[in-house]
């Protein structure tokens, strides 16, 4: 911060034009940057997007289709990744299963964070009993198995689709970000800036959602970034049980269940949607080591890359 101060000095001493100070959104582009894991876990993620949407595309298969003619056969120039126990395209079923499981991932993430964050502000900031109410509908969803009760109601939605899938889903995956922004929100409310707010008559709703939350944001989105992996394997053994998406539509949960007795005689079958599953999640776990690290300079490994994104914005000028 000193070298930095001095050069703007000099800089205006020689008739240059003064340093403009760098925004938030820079400095936290510019750590996450340099941490090298989550540089490589954004990466990976994109291009499995890539694949997952992209895939269809440039395959010759669809995933619903059947080669008669090449039931079980290994990976070739036909069938890139070879075909399952009924002659169906493995590439065509496991890119169609890797978008189903981003998508429900991404959805149920959206979906649970929106709520954990609206709950637990309005408990933290109102308190009295909303916050009991609340905090007692928390406490309530807590106790709940929720696995048992998500297998239990799924195939009487099956008429619903996938989508009734994510809700459910989503419903008994937010009470735990709730409890954390409520404390959150308790420390925020006696805060100067929130008071004068309060003080100049600004109305509740409007300080929850342009003071409370954005102090808030930092841990929301990387609580979202974790909660898509989390959502994704949740999605995965269900539906390896049977409790997810459902045929004619396959996930990557799916596929799983259904070519575990090949893992061995037919690995093809088993070990590329497996090896997409685990490189999914190791992929989002680095991104959100690097979002936390990014967002919260004061642990370890943020100092250092923070250090290294000043020294970075000091040699650009």
């Amino acid at each position: 911060m000193t070298a930095v101060i001095e050069t703007a000095a000099d800089a205006a001493a020689g008739g240059a034009e003064p340093l403009r100070p760098v925004g938030r959104a820079a400095v936290v582009l510019r750590r996450f940057v340099s941490n090298r894991g989550a540089l490589a876990g954004g990466t990976i993620l994109l291009l499995l997007f890539l694949l997952a949407f992209a895939g269809p595309l440039i395959s010759n298969w669809d995933y619903s289709h059947i080669d008669y003619t090449s039931l079980r056969e290994g990976p070739g120039a036909r069938h890139w990744w070879g075909t399952n126990r009924i002659g169906q395209d493995v590439f065509a079923q496991t890119v169609r299963g890797l978008q189903k499981s981003l998508l429900i991932g991404l959805l149920v993430a959206f979906f649970s964070t929106v709520l954990a964050s609206l709950v637990g502000a309005c408990a933290g900031y109102f308190g009295g009993w909303p916050d009991r109410i609340l905090m007692f509908g928390v406490d309530l969803l807590l106790v709940f198995p929720a696995f048992l009760i998500i297998a239990i109601i799924s195939p009487r939605l099956r008429g619903g689709g996938w989508f009734a899938f994510v809700g459910l889903l989503a419903v008994f995956g937010w009470m735990i970000t709730a409890r954390v922004v409520r404390s959150m929100t308790l420390s925020l409310k006696e805060r100067e800036f929130v008071r004068a707010a309060r003080y100049m008559g600004v109305g509740p709703f409007r300080v929850i959602w342009r003071h409370i939350l954005p102090n808030v944001a930092s841990f929301l989105i990387i609580d979202a970034t974790i909660a898509v992996g989390g959502a994704v394997m949740s999605e995965t053994a269900l539906s390896y049980f049977g409790f997810g998406v459902q045929a004619p539509d396959v996930s990557l949960g799916t596929l799983i269940a259904s070519t575990t007795g090949a893992a061995v005689t037919y690995p093809w079958m088993f070990f590329f949607p497996a090896g997409l599953l685990i490189v999914f999640v190791l992929a989002v776990n680095l991104v959100g080591d690097g979002l936390r690290d990014a967002l919260d300079p004061t642990s370890g490994r943020g100092r250092s890359t923070a250090r290294t994104a000043v020294q970075s914005e000091e040699t650009d000028r």
